[in-house]
C-alpha cells in the first residue's frame, strides 16, 4: 500500500531487506582481518560493523509472518542501550533466555531499519517502509526513531495519501501528524475524497471524514467516495457489492452524508437513484426540497460550513493611468514563498479603470518550472478598483520556504488598475509571505508594482 500512496521513488522491501543482507556480507568481510577494531577511530563505526553480523551475536529474531520471515542475528548489550523495552527483554525481572525470539508482527525490512539506528545512528527510511519502521519503533520505546518517521510521513503528505495517513496517525497517537492530515483533508477535500488511499480506510476514520464541518467539497463528491469506500469494504468482508451490502456496510456513517445539502440536480440525478436510499427517504429529501412543509429527516439539512479563504495583499495601493495597464497576451508573474504550508486557492485579480468589462484570465502556478496548478476563466469587473477572484480547480499545497512562480495571462480591456508600493514580506494571520520578481513575467509586474495583488489561501 505505502508504495501507491507515496509519490517517491518506488522501493520494495524485498529490496531493503536484500541491501541490508549485502551489508551483513560487506561486515563479515571487514571482520576477516583478525585487528578490525583498529580500522575505525569511534565506538559508532566499531558498533556499525556489528549490525546485521554473526559474529559474538547472543539473541537472534526471527521477523515477519509465517512464509516470510527473516533470521537476524543481534546482540543483547547494543539492543538493551538502544531500546527501554529490549533491556526489559534482557536484562528485566522477567528477561527471557531463548537465543531466538519470534516477532511475527514486525516486517522484516521494518526490523532492520530500527536496528541499523540503534547500531549505526543512521535513520535509512523510504515510502516503503516507513509506516511498518514506525510501528516497530513505537513498539520497542524508539522515540528519535519514530519522530523522524513522523517527519517523513508530514513531508510526503498530500491529498493522495491524507486519508490512509490520518487513519495511521490515530493509531500511533501522533496528534501532529492528525492535524496536519486534516489540514489537506479539509482543504483539498474532493481530491482525498476521491483518492485510492479513501477507500483503504477503516469504518472509524471514514465516520470522522463525513461528519467534519470544514470539508471544502461538494455533498456529491461526499457521497460518491462514501459509495467506493461501500465498494472496496464488500470486497474486504468478501460479500458482493450489492446496494444492500453497500448500505449495510456504511451503517451509521451513512447519516453523516448531508443528503439533502445537495444541489436538486446532483440528487435527483445521483443519489436518488444510487439504491442505497429507502424509497421513504427518498420521497421525504424530495419533499424537503420542494415543500413547504419539510418532513424530518435522519440527515443533516445544513450544508458544510467548508474553509473560509484568506488573502494575502501585497500591495499598499492601487492606481490607473490613460495609457495603462495594458496586456496584450503578454505574461504577468511574481514568486512567493510561505514560511508556512497553505494552499492556494486562487489569485485575486484587478478589473478595468475604464467601466464594467470581462476579462478572460488564464492563471498558473508553478515549482521551480513544473505546473502544479492551471485554469482558464472569465470574471466580470464592475469598473471599480476592487480585486475579483478567480479560482484554481482544485486548491494547490504549498510547501514552505521553497519559492512558488505566480502567473496570469490577461485578455480584455486594455487599461486595468495596477497595484503600487509593494511589499517584500506579508504576514497573514500566522502566515508569512514573502515576494520576488520572477522571469517569467514580460508585462512589467514585479514586486513594487503590477499585477496579481492577491493569493487567495486556505492554511
Amino acid at each position: 500500500m505505502a508504495a501507491d500512496i507515496f509519490p517517491t521513488k518506488k522501493s520494495s522491501s524485498t529490496t531493503t531487506v536484500q541491501q541490508y543482507q549485502q551489508q551483513n556480507l560487506n561486515n563479515n568481510n571487514t571482520i576477516q582481518n583478525c585487528n578490525w577494531q583498529g580500522l575505525y577511530s569511534t565506538i559508532r563505526e566499531r558498533n556499525s560493523v556489528m549490525f546485521n553480523n554473526e559474529l559474538m551475536a547472543d539473541v537472534h529474531f526471527v521477523v515477519g509472518q509465517n512464509g516470510r520471515t527473516q533470521r537476524l542475528p543481534g546482540h543483547r548489550y547494543v539492543l538493551a542501550v538502544g531500546s527501554s523495552v529490549f533491556h526489559a527483554m534482557f536484562y528485566g525481572e522477567l528477561a527471557e533466555n531463548d537465543d531466538e525470539i519470534r516477532i511475527p508482527d514486525v516486517e522484516p525490512a521494518a526490523f532492520l531499519a530500527m536496528l541499523k539506528y540503534i547500531y549505526c545512528d543512521e535513520i535509512d527510511l523510504s515510502a516503503d517502509t516507513v509506516l511498518a519502521t514506525l510501528y516497530a519503533a513505537k513498539k520497542y520505546i524508539v522515540p528519535h526513531l519514530a519522530r523522524s518517521c513522523v517527519n517523513f510521513l508530514e513531508t510526503s503528505l498530500s491529498a493522495k495519501n491524507a486519508c490512509v495517513l490520518l487513519s495511521q496517525s490515530c493509531l500511533f497517537e501522533e496528534p501532529d501528524l492528525t492535524q496536519r492530515c486534516w489540514e489537506v483533508i479539509d482543504a483539498q477535500a474532493e481530491q482525498a475524497l476521491r483518492s485510492e488511499g479513501f477507500c483503504d480506510i477503516d469504518s472509524q476514520t471514514l465516520e470522522s471524514i463525513l461528519q467534519r464541518e470544514t470539508l471544502n467539497a461538494k455533498e456529491i463528491v461526499v457521497f460518491e467516495a462514501a459509495l467506493s469506500w461501500a465498494e472496496a469494504e464488500c470486497q474486504r468482508q468478501e460479500i458482493t457489492s450489492s446496494t444492500d451490502n453497500k448500505r449495510k456496510v456504511l451503517g451509521k456513517a451513512m447519516f453523516l452524508i448531508r443528503v439533502p445539502a445537495m444541489a436538486l440536480d446532483d440528487f435527483a440525478n445521483s443519489a436518488a437513484q444510487s439504491g442505497v436510499l429507502t424509497l421513504n427517504e427518498t420521497n421525504d429529501i424530495f419533499l424537503w426540497y420542494t415543500a413547504d412543509k419539510k418532513p424530518e429527516l435522519q440527515f443533516v439539512s445544513q450544508p458544510r460550513k467548508g474553509l473560509a479563504p484568506q488573502r494575502c495583499h501585497r500591495f499598499q495601493s492601487c492606481a490607473y493611468r490613460s495609457n495603462q495597464w495594458r496586456y496584450r497576451g503578454r505574461c504577468d508573474s511574481i514568486q512567493f514563498a510561505v514560511d508556512k504550508r497553505v494552499f492556494i486557492a486562487g489569485f485575486g485579480l484587478y478589473g478595468s479603470s475604464c467601466g464594467s468589462a470581462e476579462y478572460t484570465a488564464k492563471i498558473e502556478l508553478k515549482r521551480q518550472g513544473v505546473l502544479l496548478g492551471q485554469n482558464l476563466s472569465k470574471y466580470f469587473s464592475d469598473g471599480s478598483s476592487n480585486t475579483f477572484p478567480v479560482w484554481f480547480e482544485y486548491p494547490v499545497q504549498i510547501e514552505p520556504d521553497t519559492f512558488y512562480t505566480a502567473s496570469v495571462v490577461l485578455d480584455g480591456n486594455e487599461l486595468s488598475y495596477f497595484g503600487q508600493e509593494g511589499m517584500t514580506e506579508v504576514q497573514c494571520g500566522k502566515v508569512t509571505f514573502q515576494f520576488q520578481c520572477s522571469s517569467d513575467s514580460t508585462n512589467g509586474t514585479g514586486v513594487q508594482g503590477g499585477q496579481i495583488p492577491e493569493l487567495i489561501f486556505y492554511a
